[in-house]
């Protein structure tokens, strides 16, 4: 196992286009970081880099405290498992796994061994005389993460290992690679652009934009307290609303009524013309099924509902709002780079699925005030975030995170 240093790395191609712009970054041993954002962000690049695939252009890369810029792929003692399985077809499943044993003339003895425990651990036995081809989606990427486990790496390098699997299969699997990952404690780095494996793989999540760094932290930091408008767009599944408002001595006034800031976040605004309000749709309640203990904890306001979307345990209101066009502008640029739908303006609202709202008629909403974000239209930048609060959400991952990898170690030191 090993530590993971980025310094200040940089990768151009030909045109001077930087794919990596000044990323750095300390993964610490046998950490879980996932790196994330839409495509063309520089994440694959940056892992190439990693393994050695890429050259790097200016920066350096640092693992295990030895600095590798110049070094092969094949003399950093990485393992990779890529997208596509990279399978050979005529070999087993027992010899694909062993392939990498092959190439080093490790003795026979112990390519069995090793690949005998790689089997067990992936639930692989009975397969092991099979061919590819005869082997699920599923079973084919467990063959090529026993390829990586046999080498004894000290990085664990994943690119986007699930994306080619049904929505079935790629949450077995995301379940397999985290209990994997925390029985072996090994270092890993985890490329995806799905940011439902990001939240519930890693110990820490970098988002990346355009080849540079937007935000480092736990899952449930870059949730509750992300850096910019980028962050707090791409984090969320439907993504957070941004309602235009305008702040006067605290009073935020936007299309669905107004509320008070808390001292905190009302010092941290101050007065402003025009900023966007970000709140998410599970912030929203039908105001008919409030508790009232909570009630006073946010507003009410009445909206025409447009649309309704019933999934049995859930249910989603599409309110429409007006909005200048600089803000829509802005949010329709933001949606593309985001590679997602269109941010219209329109809010998503969360609402019980036992909500008896209609479409076309007006309805009676609750808003959770304390946890909304206000952010700068022009810069991004979140103006309330609290960083103490951030910081202690990641620090809380981290010591938990810790304790689960301890457990696993024992319970697998207690069966062997």
């Amino acid at each position: 196992m090993a530590s993971v240093e980025m310094r200040n790395i940089v990768k151009k191609y030909g045109d001077g286009y930087p794919a990596v712009n000044d990323v750095s970054l300390d993964i610490a041993d046998g950490e879980f970081m996932i790196l994330v954002g839409p495509s063309g962000c520089g994440k694959s690049t940056l892992l190439r880099m990693v393994v050695g695939l890429e050259d790097i252009t200016s920066g350096d890369m640092i693992i295990g405290g030895k600095r590798v810029n110049d070094l092969a792929p094949r003399e950093r003692n990485l393992a990779m498992v890529f997208q596509n399985y990279a399978l050979y077809p005529h070999l087993t499943v027992f010899e694909n796994i062993a392939f990498p044993l092959r190439l080093q003339k490790v003795p026979d003895d112990e390519v069995r061994r090793r690949v005998n425990e790689a089997a067990e651990v992936l639930e692989l036995k009975e397969h092991l005389e099979r061919k590819p081809a005869n082997l699920s989606g599923g079973q084919r990427q467990r063959v090529a993460m026993g390829r990586a486990i046999v080498r004894d790496a000290e990085v664990f390098l994943f690119d986007e290992p699930l994306s080619n699997l049904d929505a079935k299969l790629r949450g077995q699997m995301r379940t397999e690679i985290a209990r994997l990952q925390r029985r072996l404690g090994i270092t890993t780095i985890y490329v995806t652009h799905d940011q439902t494996e990001a939240m519930t793989l890693g110990d820490r999540v970098c988002v990346l934009r355009k080849g540079v760094v937007q935000q480092v932290a736990s899952p449930r930091e870059l949730y509750e307290q992300p850096a910019n408008l980028f962050v707090a767009g791409f984090i969320g599944s439907p993504p957070m609303n941004f309602l235009p408002a305008s702040v006067s001595g605290g009073r935020v006034r936007f299309p669905f009524g107004e509320f008070t800031l808390d001292e905190r976040r009302a010092a941290a605004v101050g007065d402003r013309d025009l900023v966007l309000v970000g709140v998410r749709p599970e912030y929203f309640e039908d105001a008919k099924l409030v508790d009232d203990a909570k009630r006073d904890r946010g507003i009410t306001f009445t909206a025409r509902v447009d649309v309704t979307e019933w999934l049995g345990d859930a249910q989603f209101a599409y309110i429409p709002f007006e909005a200048p066009e600089e803000i829509v502008n802005q949010l329709r640029d933001l949606s593309r780079e985001l590679d997602s739908d269109q941010l219209r303006t329109q809010a998503v609202v969360s609402i019980d699925a036992s909500s008896r709202m209609r479409e076309g008629h007006e309805a009676e909403f609750w808003m959770d005030t304390r946890k909304v974000h206000v952010f700068d239209p022009k810069t991004g930048e979140n103006l309330t975030r609290d960083a103490e609060a951030g910081a202690e959400l990641t620090r809380m991952a981290a010591e938990e995170r810790e304790a689960q990898v301890a457990e696993a170690r024992g319970a697998a030191a207690a069966a062997s």
